[in-house]
């Protein structure tokens, strides 16, 4: 089995805390021996006194169950409870809870909330694609299904007593703004629509929501989803600025339209219980002490009504980092004040009482964190008896790694795996003509590499190299370099004389978690070491073109691969999880028609001038700024965003747009005076009131015909393009994407409900969505439709 040691788990969470001289570590446990149990939970129904209580009356509305339990509390016990490892209460029967526990892409063993480690009834869970290939997929349903199976996973995991919580802290849904980010592999890419749905399939699907949303159980979590980081974070560790001290200057319309719509969509539609505040600054103020993000705006305008917890020692920083609070409990009054909750460390635990004493807070404030903490925890079943004989109590170990769960993590490598190249139609190989292959690379036959980060313990994982050779006996290896760094040990006259023994070969290269990762943000966007010179050497003494299998987060300069002819085909496989391996060899043979497509613009090495620390998304061509992301980036591209190939021709044809005139100024009582700027007349979103909004939406039927010989599946994307472009206007804006199989020769017609709304604004400069009057084309493929704003 293929995991991390304790050891290196230990090392691992403690990179996660910003170690100053003032900063106390929380308290890690692992359980060594983790044998089965029954969870720990408050009201238990064979303890007699807790039949007085009125938050053990399950007959009750949540609210007053928890200012019932808040009211039983001394102020000690209180403070107890605003960290990530909360104690017991005994005199109440209420156990321990630990709050940290992750699931990016299956459940974890990162973080002190699960125990899966030796002797456990469930020692291992299924491991999804990292959430960047998932996201090349472009398939809400499939994205709601692995949420799903994570949460089903979680479930049983805390109902055998090897869990000691079932908060789970993700998803990642920050924007991949820089493709140097360590992290973004752990994100959905760089387009808000695609973050902002990835994260409400997601959250629905692990919290036991329906995939359509209907009327959620309030009363009931399967599981409970924490969306971070919030806000405007993506940047780790780059030339010498660090998350802990950074302080990103955003402007109130780059928060509008890229930084805030996820999160938004991640409360209003995803219902998410829990979200997380970054450590960085927000244009000065810390986010976790920043009272217009927590309270005016995740509360107030988007009506969230979970839990909001501190990442990882971000409350220390506050004062030992940032020297944005004058006094640890300065900070503590700052971030509970601000909105906070629940402290991941024990900074609140400890400086908490001495700031009441000092009246920088009031209990009111512990009271308001405690009523959400402990709704958390009674919506997920800690309060209602023996969780096990609960709605979700019969989730057991025979729910963990089964069949199903397991074909899922396949299905979603195989559809997230993205084609770059493909000359000559040199993929797929033949399964009967191919007599011999060669397999080079660091890459090539590492399971844990296919995992990327925030991984657990799997199910069971087969390396490229295995996968590959159950097709082709006479496959053969060599590891060219002995590891991704590709700087010592390289052979490469060994590696080009075995290429010129074997009919085909494939390079399995790339990065893996020496290269990028939390805390450690890339410096360039080459290949590493000597990965190039070995690949183009291989290249040019093979027999035929080679193939050129990428395994990584982020994106990769390879300009030279894309333009050498003796590379005939590369693929883009992401961190593709457990069935990673077979998923790309069913590629290759052609059990498999490709269909990602990339969720994020690779950029050329030119781009690592810009400073990480520029957050600025729109171009500036005063000062020659290129701008970020496909939406705004003018410069030169690699790959484009929503690149991928297939073994299949698509074509589009647009069969219906009822509506190719959109007159916004028929009389409404919310309608504003128009505003003249710059000769262009538009008007604000906020003006025209849901209702209205609601009348003028209108539909877009698409007709798409696979003209190949395989059967494909394919996403469809749906763009909005301005005919004249203004300054600050997006070139391009995705607005839609769905997701079609089809047979050879087959076609299939998909309508798009389009709302001018939230589909044809953008965000001036005030952070407002305004509509522009003016001619605008919906793009889809090589194919335009003109449709007008008239005002």
């Amino acid at each position: 089995m293929d995991h991390f040691t304790v050891s290196s788990s230990l090392v691992y969470i403690m990179k996660l805390f910003p170690l100053t001289s003032n900063t106390t570590l929380i308290y890690i446990h692992f359980s060594i021996s983790a044998s089965a149990a029954k969870p720990q939970f408050a009201c238990d129904s064979s303890n007699p006194s807790t039949e007085s209580y009125k938050f053990c009356k399950t007959s009750l509305p949540i609210s007053q169950r928890v200012e019932d339990l808040i009211s039983h509390l001394t102020l000690d016990e209180k403070i107890s409870q605003l960290g990530n490892t909360a104690p017991p209460i005994p005199r109440l029967g209420i156990p321990s809870y630990q709050w940290w526990s992750e699931s990016l892409h299956g459940v974890s063993w990162v973080g002190p909330g699960i125990r899966y480690y030796n002797g456990g009834t469930i020692g291992t869970a299924t491991s999804f694609p990292q959430v960047i290939l998932t996201a090349s997929s472009f398939d809400t349903h499939l994205w709601y299904r692995i949420g799903q199976a994570i949460g089903i996973e979680a479930r049983a995991v805390y109902n055998v007593g090897q869990a000691l919580g079932i908060t789970f802290w993700a998803p990642n849904i920050n924007i991949f703004r820089d493709p140097r980010w360590g992290r973004g592999q752990e994100t959905p890419g760089e387009d808000p629509m695609v973050t902002s749905k990835y994260s409400v399939s997601y959250v629905r699907g692990i919290q036991g929501d329906s995939f359509e949303g209907g009327k959620l159980d309030e009363n009931h979590l399967q599981a409970s989803a924490c969306c971070k980081h919030f806000t405007a974070y993506d940047l780790d560790n780059w030339n010498g600025t660090t998350r802990y001290v950074f302080d990103a200057r955003v402007s109130l319309q780059d928060l509008a339209d890229t930084y805030q719509p996820p999160f938004r969509s991640c409360v209003e539609e995803g219902r998410a219980s829990g979200i997380m505040c970054a450590y960085n600054r927000v244009n000065g103020v810390p986010s976790c002490a920043n009272f217009d993000l927590l309270s005016n705006t995740v509360r107030g305008k988007w009506g969230f009504n979970g839990y909001i917890t501190s990442d990882c020692g971000a409350v220390s920083i506050i004062h030992d980092a940032q020297g944005y609070a004058k006094t640890p409990e300065d900070a503590v009054g700052d971030v509970l004040r601000a909105g906070m909750d629940i402290d991941c460390g024990s900074y609140l635990q400890n400086y908490t009482k001495s700031a009441v004493q000092q009246n920088k807070l009031s209990e009111t404030d512990i009271d308001r964190a405690l009523s959400n903490l402990f709704t958390t925890r009674i919506r997920l079943g800690l309060f209602n008896g023996d969780p096990t004989q609960q709605p979700s109590g019969n989730v057991g170990p025979n729910q963990v790694c089964t069949q199903d769960h397991q074909d899922l993590a396949l299905e979603a490598a195989r559809d997230g795996i993205v084609l770059l190249k493909n000359s000559a139609k040199l993929l797929p190989l033949s399964k009967t003509k191919t007599k011999t292959i060669g397999v080079i690379g660091p890459n090539a036959n590492t399971k844990q590499t296919l995992l990327g980060n925030y991984a657990g313990a799997t199910c069971k994982s087969v390396t490229p190299l295995q996968a590959l050779k159950s097709y082709v006996n006479d496959t053969f290896y060599h590891p060219g370099c002995d590891s991704v760094a590709c700087n010592s040990s390289v052979t490469i006259m060994e590696a080009v004389q075995f290429a010129k023994s074997v009919d085909y070969i494939i390079l399995i290269m790339g990065l893996d978690q020496t290269q990028e990762k939390e805390e450690l943000d890339r410096v360039d966007l080459v290949l590493p070491g000597k990965q190039r010179n070995l690949i183009t050497s291989v290249a040019k003494a093979s027999k035929k073109p080679v193939i050129l299998v990428l395994l990584s987060g982020g994106p990769i300069d390879i300009s030279f691969a894309k333009h050498d002819r003796k590379i005939g085909s590369i693929i883009w496989a992401g961190y593709p999880g457990e069935a990673g391996g077979i998923a790309l060899a069913e590629i290759i043979f052609g059990d498999h028609n490709p269909g990602g497509r990339l969720p994020i613009t690779w950029y050329p090495q030119e781009f690592t001038k810009i400073p990480m620390t520029d957050m600025r998304m729109r171009a500036d061509p005063a000062s020659s700024y290129p701008g970020r992301t496909y939406r705004f980036y003018n410069g030169r591209k690699v790959f484009k965003f929503g690149h991928g190939l297939s073994y299949s021709k698509y074509m589009y044809r647009f069969v219906n747009v009822n509506q190719d005139k959109l007159y916004l100024n028929q009389s409404a009582s919310n309608i504003q005076t128009l505003v003249n700027q710059n000769s262009v007349r538009y008007l604000s979103v906020s003006d025209i009131g849901t209702e209205y909004c609601d009348k003028l939406k209108f539909s877009a039927t698409i007709r798409v015909k696979n003209f190949g010989e395989m059967l494909g599946k394919h996403p469809v994307l749906l763009f909005l393009r301005q005919f004249k472009i203004r300054q600050g206007s997006p070139m391009k804006q995705l607005i839609g994407f769905q997701s079609v199989k089809l047979n050879a020769g087959e076609r299939t017609e998909i309508e798009f409900v389009l709302s001018p709304c939230e589909h044809l604004s953008r965000a001036n400069k005030d952070g407002l969505m305004v509509m522009e009057e003016g001619l605008y084309f919906l793009v889809v493929g090589d194919k335009e439709y003109p449709i007008s704003i008239v005002l």
